[in-house]
């Protein structure tokens, strides 16, 4: 029973940490977070065309980034799509902890998937510039992406 009670309350922690997603910056008529997704394709256009010298390369490398994009946005619709149907479990006075389970397996597992692919064509997009040009373009990264996640370096983050 309390294996029951401890799936139940995972459940409901995992969906609590979902969050709620944001209106913000929403563009008339599109879809929630469809103008960040874009915004974001724009600017890695940007730093990919100001690193990537030869621009044949800056497309090809455009390119891949749009599938890496992709991939998140649609790991991201999925990871919801997983989230909504803890929920509908949660409803389910007489749901078994196995059923829980198997919406986490199966949204671990998706994870895994995109972060496979990801990590795919990441190293795609590497073989397309030089050693030069990705320290710069995974620098200027880092630093976009801090100014919505942190630097990364507070202690909870494991910094000094």
């Amino acid at each position: 029973m309390w294996m029951r009670g401890l799936l139940v309350l995972v459940g409901l922690v995992v969906i609590g940490f979902t969050g709620c997603s944001s209106h913000h910056g929403r563009s008339y008529g599109a879809p929630p977070g469809e103008y960040h997704w874009d915004k974001a394709g724009r600017d890695m256009d940007r730093l990919v065309e100001t690193h990537v010298k030869d621009p044949e390369k800056a497309k090809q490398v455009n390119a891949v980034m749009g599938e890496i994009i992709a991939e998140m946005k649609a790991s991201r619709a999925q990871s919801r799509e997983y989230h909504r149907k803890l929920y509908e479990l949660n409803a389910i006075y007489d749901a078994a902890p196995e059923e829980f389970t198997r919406v986490l397996d199966e949204l671990n597992n998706n994870r895994m998937r995109a972060a496979a692919k990801i990590l795919g064509l990441r190293f795609k997009m590497k073989t397309l510039i030089t050693a030069e040009e990705w320290k710069a373009l995974s620098d200027d990264m880092k630093s976009y992406g801090s100014r919505y996640f942190g630097t990364g370096t507070d202690k909870a983050a494991g910094g000094s």
